[in-house]
């Protein structure tokens, strides 16, 4: 998907950008309930707002189901170039940068900075992109973990890795033991996964320098992570086949892969793809760089933005607060919606495990503690083109012998010379 940012004038980057975006509607004055329009993929998401609606008769929320990703960033840039956006849309961290950028969305620290602390440093980091300004409420998040075989552990005498060091000499260990078993595999069709894996190790691809972007996606924390990973697959410790395909599928269901580097939310995902296993895995946090500062990246996640063309601003911020903040709010989230929330009194409030994980009682007091450690990133305005360039290179990088460290430049120069050509002042 390409971004017509190229037809505004942005040249002076994120810091004139997000100034842009700070405009707005006036509030409506007309006699009458407010009407706020609600652009949500979160399933069951209407009931929750139907909990609003019966509590607040004079801001009556409309959900209006949609489609997440770049299919939704792109109707959201129609939307507010034809002057018809919704007052409120569910956005992926990812794409905030984007829609601020080209001035769909509302600066909202007047109605949200308060409840700040009600989320991990790190999670609040991503909705105020770069310390300036707050555009969007943390809906859920996606901290990583480490998801295990128990039972495959125990057969083959293998400790619970603690550290990337210890990771990798247990990927030796039961290929020794199992050359036909993996601990886990390097996925070239998942740069959220990758950006994750950054993102604990210390990584942040954008970042805001004086009136310009800076772009470090080939810095020393992605290198460190591209070349730790060159060197397990360049011995055959670990597998280099893609995620989420019929093959990777029947690996989790056989036993062939006994270890899945994944997010809180994987539990629903080996129920879909390995039922037949339930009861058998285990999750424990990610391996660590430094055991002593224990991180986490995310993967995935999403918050609650109002836009900027919206003339009901206050009353959406009001909805996007509660709907994000307030506890039976959340629990209705969890309840309907199966996310895993952002704001840490709610995480910390679960206390039954998924029922795939029936056997770890304690799995979301565990991700709890793991999430309140995740790491900040910023992100850019063009992280679709990033993720296709990690996808070609990454991809073309294992074909060709697994060596990683070479894509990394291809995805600098990539994301760079597209910001360049859409009007943005790249430095450094």
């Amino acid at each position: 998907m390409r971004l017509d940012i190229a037809k505004k004038a942005l040249a002076l980057g994120l810091g004139l950008a997000l100034l842009a975006g700070c405009g707005g509607g006036t509030e409506q004055t007309a006699d009458g309930p407010v009407e706020l329009s609600f652009w949500a993929w979160a399933p069951d998401i209407d009931k929750v707002v139907d909990k609003w609606n019966a509590s607040h008769p004079d801001a009556k929320v409309v959900v209006s189901k949609q489609a997440q990703g770049d299919d939704l960033v792109t109707k959201l840039l129609t939307s507010a170039k034809g002057g018809n956006p919704p007052d409120l849309a569910q956005v992926e961290f990812q794409a905030l940068p984007t829609l601020v950028s080209n001035d769909v969305l509302a600066d909202i620290s007047e109605g949200a900075a308060a409840v700040k602390d009600k989320f991990a440093p790190g999670i609040w980091d991503q909705v105020t992109l770069g310390g300036s300004g707050v555009y969007a409420v943390p809906q859920d998040s996606g901290p990583m973990m480490f998801y295990y075989r128990a039972d495959l552990f125990e057969q083959y005498g293998l400790k619970v890795p603690t550290t990337w060091d210890e990771y990798a000499q247990t990927a030796r260990d039961l290929r020794a033991k199992a050359p036909d078993r993996f601990l886990g595999t390097f996925s070239a069709n998942d740069p959220g996964w990758f950006a994750g894996l950054v993102q604990q190790a210390g990584g942040s691809w954008w970042s805001v320098d004086g009136d310009a972007w800076k772009v470090s996606v080939d810095d020393a924390a992605t290198r460190k992570v591209a070349q730790y990973w060159s060197g397990l697959i360049a011995e055959g410790s670990i597998d280099k086949s893609p995620m989420y395909t019929p093959e990777w599928n029947k690996a989790l269901n056989d036993g062939v892969q006994i270890g899945w580097l994944s997010a809180v939310w994987a539990p629903g995902v080996l129920k879909g793809n390995a039922e037949g296993t339930a009861g058998k895995w285990a999750m424990a946090p990610m391996p660590q760089w430094d055991a002593a500062k224990p991180r986490t990246g995310n993967w995935g996640g999403s918050t609650t933005a109002v836009t900027a063309g919206s003339k009901k601003q206050k009353a959406a911020t009001e909805f996007a607060v509660w709907l994000n903040t307030d506890p039976a709010a959340v629990e209705l989230l969890v309840k309907e919606s199966g996310i895993y929330p952002a704001a840490t009194s709610a995480q910390e409030a679960q206390s039954q495990p998924p029922s795939f994980f029936a056997n770890q009682p304690d799995f979301y007091s565990q991700a709890a503690k793991i999430a309140a450690t995740s790491s900040g990133f910023t992100w850019g305005p063009n992280v679709n083109v990033t993720y296709t360039a990690y996808k070609n290179a990454m991809g073309e990088a294992i074909s060709s012998g697994g060596d990683l460290v070479p894509a990394l430049a291809k995805m600098q120069a990539a994301t760079v010379d597209d910001m360049k050509a859409n009007g943005f002042t790249v430095g450094g």
